[in-house]
């Protein structure tokens, strides 16, 4: 103990700062000296006690090694110099290690999946005892009959299926079934704006100025094509107009669509009718409203509705080598 006391006198002379008086390091050095030495005797007493008691500390019923380093934290505390400091670090390394082992016995206590004792349960609910099998039968035999009983496979999907047999869960589609209606909410009315006297004076006019400007070019353009149809018919009566020569423009597939949007108007005011030929192409020839021929023809109407992409377009040009336009384009007004 002589030695252990000088050895820490003069480790605590070096450690001491250099502008403290020698007397004043020697009387500090004597009055930590004991906490020091109490200090390394518990720390050596808790070391030799943890390795003593090394299956008690791996057990998993108690938490002893939990309170040995609460007990080394509680030393830890006082420690001021570096012996104490190396005692607590070797007693870190024996609770480091003794944790790692406790940890992996706590994983191989664990329940895991064995799968021989699984197919050895497996094979008695099957019905197969090994213990029960007669001696006397020879390989021969117990490869012809089987390893398993017959109704082993069986015997396995009747247990299984009592495991499957729940019902199913039920879902409303609508929320939750009360007996009752959901109430009313109460209805909050808006107040509704207050129209200026400019705004109804000043909109509806320009409204009706601008539909009535459409309609009269409609109709500008109705009679003009009427007037081209009946004067291709005049030239030839008995031979009949083709439908899509007439409305199709080869230079232009909008000038071919408003070409027969304009000519429905034609045929639902009984001023042209469409029919289809020999060759059962259609054909458009104009009507006489005034003439009572063609009375039962305008009283018998019928709808239809004709779509033309722009590449059917494209093929009724070259299938019926349309080069000229039967519906020239109107005039564009002069601005």
């Amino acid at each position: 103990m002589a030695s252990d006391s000088d050895g820490e006198e003069q480790a605590g002379r070096r450690g001491a700062g250099r502008g403290l008086p020698e007397e004043d390091i020697a009387r500090e050095d004597s009055e930590d000296m004991p906490t020091r030495r109490l200090i390394r005797q518990q720390y050596r007493e808790l070391i030799s006690t943890v390795q003593q008691n090394h299956e008690l500390m791996l057990s998993t019923n108690n938490d002893k090694l939990t309170e040995a380093l609460e007990d080394a934290n509680n030393l830890f505390k006082g420690v001021s110099c570096a012996r104490e400091a190396a005692l607590d670090a070797q007693f870190l390394v024996l609770a480091s290690n003794l944790g790692k082992e406790k940890a992996n016995r706590l994983h191989s206590d664990m329940i895991v999946f064995d799968p021989s004792a699984f197919a050895e349960d497996l094979l008695s609910l099957m019905g197969l005892n090994r213990l029960e099998r007669q001696e006397s039968d020879s390989e021969e035999e117990q490869a012809a009959s089987g390893f398993l009983p017959n109704n082993a496979w069986h015997k396995l999907g009747e247990e299984a299926k009592t495991y499957f047999r729940r019902a199913p869960v039920f879902h409303f589609m609508l929320g939750t079934f009360t007996p009752d209606p959901p109430a009313e909410r109460p209805r909050i009315e808006r107040q509704r704006k207050k129209n200026t006297s400019d705004g109804n004076r000043v909109m509806p006019a320009q409204l009706e100025k601008m539909e009535g400007s459409h309609q009269e070019a409609t109709e500008k353009e109705v009679e003009r094509i009427l007037g081209f149809l009946n004067a291709y018919y005049m030239e030839d009566p008995d031979t009949p107009i083709s439908f899509l020569e007439f409305v199709t423009d080869p230079n232009s597939f909008a000038r071919t669509v408003e070409n027969m949007f304009h000519v429905s108007f034609l045929i639902r005011d009984g001023l042209a009718r469409i029919k289809l030929d020999h060759n059962k192409l259609p054909v458009i020839e104009p009507l006489n409203s005034r003439g009572g021929e063609n009375d039962e023809d305008t009283q018998a109407q019928k709808q239809a509705v004709i779509s033309m992409s722009y590449q059917e377009w494209q093929n009724i040009v070259k299938t019926f080598e349309i080069s000229q336009h039967m519906i020239p384009p109107a005039p564009q007004p002069l601005t």
